[in-house]
């Protein structure tokens, strides 16, 4: 089963060399702890144990998933036992362009016919995690991951709030809240610690602190945490839409007080499945096999070519699988049950997603059209005070939405002061990549808002930029989720050449003689991380024009490699 794997994938703050350093000071300690032996700081295979060996590889230079060099450090710890090879593996690489990744994984290779046991967080993910500074992904706002849960304060609420709705989030942010009349320190030690103890390495952890639950939940209204609950934030999460609040997981405090290591283990379950189902980052993907080589610290040596298979002190020859064929034959037995219960999970994805693409479009039709009554209702109850609002209760002009987004690319020409600059091929095959019409709904209603603002903002009366207008929308003018607009890419992807190109998109000569300009500003369509997006460029302190250069598909970046 995969969630018996354990499997962190982190970046570093600190350059390779010395990230290297720091790993093989934790592996040492580590190894220590376990009353094994100093395997030195050479490359090869060392004996550490009566019943463990300890394969290193500290300074190879391979070829990756993308084709380059890349610089990696290695170590494999394998102890073997009756019932199977229990083994823990520590990968650090470094492409030629990008971040320091660190993945470490443990878990029981069982002997044929038995089923693998849980393999729990290793003592080691918790000393990496202390000295290594690490992140969840290698992008600008990247969350932190600690060994501990970390207490919001009311002044990092709005800190945490973006990393919640990072586009580029990759693991789930487990929020534990405190119980009213509770002492938080003696709830935090006797609780929360132990409880999120399980999700070390796996996923981001917070405990919220009493003073600012009041201001996280005002911003999360569909997504809040309270009296003792826990809940679990999976990556794409929109708090501007409630329906989408179900996928993000609470446990109530009666959980936790009925027992609570039943409870810990729970909690973990899906961080530890998305973090064995989930694409690997592309400084870690596509690695080629770590390789035994000689044997060190034992009176014969280890020989790959050798058939035989060896005795480790006192072990009888063939009462444990220690040859080097036999190990790989075992790991390669435990990849091949562990893809074919990501297929299975794949394929019961497939079928909740197709159920749920109904539910949602069903469900953003309803809060459209409830909009729609309170502008109006807003509208009437200013016109019969007198007020500002007077004679304004609907937009000043009301379109027949489009049915697909060819439809959508041919009614651009509605909205003056849109130009659509972009490859019109990219929108219409949209069409293509969904049997539901919500993402075309909400591109048009993106384009509603785009046009409304742009009318506000070349009379100087906008107040502010497009994500401020979202944020606080005049009655008489449409709405878009203020969470759906990303003012900027993250520095990943401003600072690989590639990605950049890629959104250094079309615009008029008179706007950039060049006739293009770096489009970072895009509005997401759709919910998720690879959802389609929308790239525009606000030029309406110029020419006075939005120009969206790009309508289509998500464009590369961490997530979508």
């Amino acid at each position: 089963m995969t969630d018996g794997i354990y499997r962190m994938a982190v970046t570093s703050g600190h350059s390779h060399r010395d990230t290297v350093t720091l790993a093989g000071q934790q592996v040492r300690h580590w190894l220590k702890a376990q009353h094994y032996e100093d395997p030195g700081a050479e490359d090869g295979r060392h004996r550490v144990g009566a019943q463990a060996v300890l394969d290193c590889a500290l300074k190879d230079r391979v070829r990756g998933a993308s084709g380059a060099k890349e610089s990696v450090a290695r170590w494999r710890l394998r102890e073997f036992t009756p019932q199977g090879i229990w083994q823990t593996s520590l990968t650090i690489s470094t492409p030629p362009t990008g971040g320091t990744w660190v993945r470490l994984d443990a878990e029981q290779l069982p002997v044929r016919g038995a089923s693998a046991t849980k393999a729990p967080v290793p003592a080691l993910a918790r000393g990496l995690l202390d000295v290594l500074g690490a992140a969840e992904g290698e992008h600008q706002g990247a969350a932190r991951v600690h060994g501990m849960p970390t207490v919001i304060e009311r002044g990092d609420v709005d800190e945490v709030l973006d990393e919640l709705c990072d586009p580029d989030r990759r693991m789930p942010i487990v929020v534990a809240s405190t119980p009213p009349r509770t002492d938080f320190d003696d709830w935090l030690a006797e609780t929360v610690d132990p409880l999120l103890r399980g999700c070390a390495g796996l996923a981001v952890l917070y405990a919220l602190a009493p003073g600012a639950e009041r201001d996280f939940n005002r911003a999360l209204e569909h997504h809040r945490v309270y009296g003792g609950a826990v809940r679990t934030y999976l990556p794409g999460l929109d708090p501007a839409w409630a329906p989408e609040a179900q996928r993000h997981r609470v446990m109530g405090r009666h959980t936790l007080d009925t027992d609570l290591r039943r409870a810990s283990g729970l909690l973990a379950w899906l961080p530890r499945r998305l973090a064995v189902q989930s694409p690997l980052p592309e400084a870690l993907a596509g690695l080629p096999p770590l390789r035994a080589q000689n044997l060190r610290g034992g009176s014969a040596p280890w020989s790959e070519e050798s058939a035989d298979i060896a005795a480790i002190d006192g072990v009888q020859p063939g009462s444990l699988l220690v040859d080097h064929h036999e190990e790989e034959v075992h790991e390669e037995r435990a990849r091949a049950e562990e893809l074919q219960e990501v297929r299975r999970w794949l394929r019961d994805a497939e079928e909740r997603e197709s159920q749920l693409a109904a539910e949602y479009d069903e469900q953003y039709s309803e809060l459209r059209e409830a909009r729609t009554q309170v502008r109006s209702l807003r509208g009437r109850l200013a016109e019969a005070d007198g007020g500002e609002g007077a004679n304004r209760a609907e937009p000043a002009t009301t379109r027949v939405d489009p049915v697909s987004f060819a439809e959508l690319v041919e009614r651009i020409d509605e909205f003056p002061l849109l130009s659509f600059t972009g490859d019109p091929r990219l929108t219409r095959e949209l069409d293509d990549q969904t049997d539901h019409p919500t993402w075309v709904r909400m591109a048009w209603d993106a384009l509603l808002a785009l046009q409304d603002y742009a009318e506000a903002a070349v009379h100087g009366e906008s107040g502010g930029d497009f994500r401020r207008w979202c944020e606080n929308t005049p009655v008489d003018c449409h709405v878009f989720p203020p969470r759906k607009v990303i003012r900027d890419e993250s520095r990943t992807v401003r600072t690989n050449t590639k990605w950049k190109g890629e959104r250094e998109l079309p615009v008029p000569v008179e706007v950039n003689p060049a006739g293009k300009v770096f489009m970072g500003a895009h509005l997401r369509i759709g919910g998720g991380g690879t959802a389609p997006r929308l790239h525009y460029f606000d030029d309406c302190s110029g020419t006075g024009k939005i120009y969206i250069g790009y309508m289509g598909l998500h464009l590369r970046n961490t997530r979508t490699n």
